[in-house]
């Protein structure tokens, strides 16, 4: 059964510095864990034939297909704030595109298969955990309609990787709009090739901002475009309450969707200083930060726009510091637009941002979890005899008495039937995340047990994450105390 993919590999066609040639390293004995059939039919492919034997030889890298041209990208970025000139796909090869039902040019690319010249001492395997990690995490952010790369298929190869211990080895088929990030212009820029920049800027450009082709200045609306996308992506993160946990700028993509889940969460009870990150001993990247650090790293892309943008550096300066000066601006009508929704106000009115934040403080100083406390307060819509569930979830219930009279106001002023405003609100705000402790439940019936029951079961609930889904509802359930996942590693 032969399995065909309608490759192209426009990357590939750049010139020679801007990747590396390399095959996926073979495994001896791959298994097919997880095919994701809808996905890969939008992507013009067959799941039948993906999950024949020699798919899933294709899924593992132990064979190349037809029309691949595998390569490794070069990337540089900055790390926790400290620039690394060269990082690039130290474990993650590119087999090629191909442009899906929408017309979209997606990337294909094998995570976990094999070292590659920018592996750096590493093995270039991924361990079994992560694999199921980012499968189950970008797949509920694809669900809860925020951009992402998504997951293709997850094989074990039958190799244990070495880490701490020896565990189950995997590749993760990912696929995304392209995998171009802040880091693959800082790779250039640190090497003062601005020849490579102007080319990178316009690949980009042909690729997923084909309106700043005929802008006036073109590389000034790619950054504008940019800046739009990152500040709109991080504000569906705070409103779901998603702490990436990693947002170094070779971890942030150009095309505006969500990669690289490492140490990512979702938050339960709510806390703006929220990390999970073992390695985020700063708090870098805690959830509140998110905002200031896509603009500091928005910064770092501008820079390495500045001599496209004019041959006088401080002119390009001030007019890179205009355009990010938008980025405020975005981040705040989109935060705000989305706050209003999850609060089932349909008009923007003063006040309203106090009221949003009052609750939000009220949670925080209180312990409320933060996706059930929108969620109930959804069903609240309906009238006073539907609060007890949401003030249940707060250490003083009283603190959500004072603020629903406030709320009630504010929605009375609106014309919307209540169950109007429920259903409105019910579309924004999920009923189930990727729980912390539901992921680690998963990942250790697979890792120590090979069962993948679990695995598949919060897949399914995740798929429909704005549906109550009775049957499944414990997914609902913030963890108790001895459930609670305090840390979350990269497993790289």
């Amino acid at each position: 059964m032969t399995v065909h993919f309608p490759f192209q590999n426009t990357y590939a066609a750049l010139p020679a510095n801007f990747f590396a040639r390399v095959a996926p390293t073979p495994v001896d004995s791959p298994r097919l864990i997880k095919l994701n059939r809808p996905l890969a039919i939008h992507l013009g492919l067959d799941p039948d034939r993906l999950a024949s034997p020699e798919g899933t030889e294709i899924l593992a890298g132990k064979r190349i297909p037809d029309g691949a041209d595998p390569i490794a990208m070069a990337y540089a970025g900055h790390q926790f704030g400290h620039f690394v000139p060269q990082l690039g796909d130290g474990r993650a090869i590119l087999l090629g595109e191909v442009i899906d039902a929408d017309g979209v040019r997606r990337d294909i690319q094998l995570k976990g298969s094999g070292p590659t010249p920018f592996s750096r001492r590493g093995d270039g395997r991924a361990a079994l955990g992560p694999v199921l990690r980012e499968y189950i995490v970008s797949e509920a952010m694809a669900a809860l309609g925020i951009p992402t790369t998504r997951s293709l298929a997850a094989v074990v190869t039958g190799e244990n990787v070495m880490r701490e211990t020896p565990l189950p080895g995997a590749v993760l088929t990912r696929v995304a709009s392209s995998h171009i990030r802040v880091g693959t212009f800082q790779y250039f820029a640190a090497r003062n090739d601005t020849e490579g920049v102007r080319r990178l800027a316009e690949h980009v450009i042909g690729r997923h901002y084909p309106q700043a082709a005929s802008a006036d200045r073109p590389y000034h609306a790619l950054l504008e475009a940019v800046i739009a996308r990152q500040a709109d992506l991080v504000a569906r993160w705070l409103l779901v309450g998603f702490i990436h946990g990693v947002m170094n700028t070779d971890n942030t993509s150009i095309s505006g969707e969500t990669i690289d889940y490492g140490p990512c969460a979702f938050m339960d009870h709510y806390d703006p200083a929220m990390v999970f990150s073992s390695i985020d001993e700063q708090g870098r990247y805690a959830y509140a930060n998110q905002p200031r650090i896509a603009l500091w790293n928005l910064t770092r892309l501008a820079e390495c726009l500045l001599p496209l943008f004019s041959d006088q550096q401080e002119k390009a300066i001030e007019e890179a510091q205009i355009v990010l000066g938008d980025f405020a601006e975005k981040f705040t009508a989109a935060y705000q637009a989305g706050l209003r929704q999850k609060l089932g106000l349909f008009t923007a009115r003063d006040g309203d941002e106090a009221l949003a934040q009052d609750l939000l403080d009220a949670m925080a100083k209180n312990q409320a979890d933060f996706t059930l406390t929108f969620r109930r307060l959804s069903d609240a819509a309906l009238g006073p005899a539907r609060d007890t569930e949401v003030r249940s979830l707060f250490a003083d219930p009283a603190a959500f008495d004072d603020w629903a009279l406030r709320w009630r106001h504010r929605t009375g002023d609106e014309p919307q039937d209540p169950a109007v405003r429920q259903a409105a609100m019910r579309s924004v705000n999920p009923a189930f995340i990727p729980r912390n402790h539901r992921v680690e439940t998963v990942i250790d019936a697979a890792v120590n047990r090979d069962d993948f029951a679990l695995f598949e079961e919060l897949l399914t609930v995740l798929s429909k994450p704005f549906e109550d889904q009775s049957a499944l509802s414990g997914y609902a359930d913030p963890p108790q105390p001895h459930q609670r996942v305090l840390q979350t590693f990269c497993g790289t």
